[in-house]
């Protein structure tokens, strides 16, 4: 399904981290701050030793569709016992990845049950899901959502980030392809449905999820990726996960201007006294769909910012980045350019 834009305009706070929504503020007594690669060595000891020792249910999820975060059962393996039949060890089917994050270098695990049929969210978009959180020392359940709810992935200031973990797994998912409403019931076809096995240190690490999970817990989160929305946290008409001009999977380290405030939260990225949104070309499509006319293909570097539909008329108003000296930077990213595209001549 296309996605729609979501803008949301806010003054920037320090990004605070919680429950799948990591919860910085909560007090944690007597909990003394490790050294995160050595934390890691001994998280990566115990994740591998779960997944040697745990086994799903794989031969459900050969037929049918439309499966269910809670039709995943995840069985120890009993000492001495083999894995049953249809049922496969949790090793030999999640992939491995990796990344690095505050100066430490991390191993996470994905079980992938269903990529999605839809389009995939950035690491900066609101996501509606459905999931349950468990600690993999002892599995209870600390989070879950059997409703769909709408997430930020990213804070907005009033709303807080998610782990790391989910900025970093759900876009490896699709969201459903389409979904119909039944008697105020909303019924999702082919989402993205996964599990997902986690470091401490891409989770909650020395902190914990509003006081319910013990510090340094390593997570299992089974989880449905059902829609999506793209974000433009400062409504300066460029999406927040274009403001990651380096492509390191993190906006706070980008600040043009370097005036502390972070290019996804600085309506003027340059600095400049021209705010971003106006250094940008704007642009409107009407599309008759009375006619069967369709919706344009829109250029690279072009976005769009809203549309409104009237008796089969729909109206899409968009905005181009510009570069007018050519020499690859944006004119909303350089500061000794300075054209407001959407001034009136007088």
């Amino acid at each position: 399904m296309k996605s729609i834009k979501l803008i949301v305009y806010l003054v920037f706070v320090s990004v605070v981290v919680i429950s799948c929504k990591k919860d910085d503020d909560v007090t944690v007594p007597d909990v003394v701050i490790r050294d995160r690669g050595e934390q890691q060595l001994a998280d990566s000891d115990s994740l591998i030793d779960y997944l040697s020792t745990h086994y799903y249910n794989s031969d459900f999820f050969l037929t049918g569709t439309n499966h269910k975060y809670t039709d995943i059962i995840i069985t120890e393996l009993a000492e001495g016992e083999d894995v049953p039949t249809g049922h496969t060890l949790l090793l030999d089917a999640v992939e491995t990845h990796t990344t690095t994050y505050q100066e430490a270098d991390y191993e996470y695990y994905v079980l992938r049950l269903n990529q999605g049929g839809g389009e995939s969210p950035s690491f900066t978009d609101q996501v509606r899901m459905r999931y349950e959180g468990f600690t993999l020392a002892d599995g209870d359940v600390f989070d879950s959502l059997a409703t769909p709810e709408d997430l930020y992935l990213i804070g907005t200031g009033f709303n807080p980030d998610l782990i790391r973990a989910w900025q970093l797994i759900i876009p490896m998912f699709n969201c459903a392809d389409s979904f119909m409403n039944s008697g105020g019931i909303t019924n999702f076809n082919n989402f993205g449905l996964g599990v997902m096995f986690v470091p401490s240190g891409l989770g909650f690490y020395s902190g914990t999820a509003s006081g319910t999970v013990a510090a340094y817990s390593n997570l299992i989160f089974k989880f449905e990726l059902l829609q999506y929305e793209e974000v433009d946290h400062d409504g300066d008409g460029i999406p927040s996960y274009v403001e990651d001009i380096d492509a390191n999977l993190d906006v706070l380290d980008d600040d043009t201007d370097e005036d502390l405030a972070p290019n996804f939260v600085d309506i003027d990225d340059d600095g400049d006294g021209v705010n971003t949104f106006d250094e940008l070309m704007s642009n409107t499509y009407t599309v008759d769909t009375n006619v069967n006319e369709e919706e344009p293909v829109l250029d690279e570097g072009e976005y769009e910012v809203s549309r409104s539909e009237t008796a089969g008329i729909i109206t899409i108003n968009t905005v181009k980045v510009v570069d007018s000296d050519n020499n690859g930077t944006p004119d909303y990213l350089q500061e000794d350019i300075a054209i407001n595209y959407n001034e009136e001549s007088e």
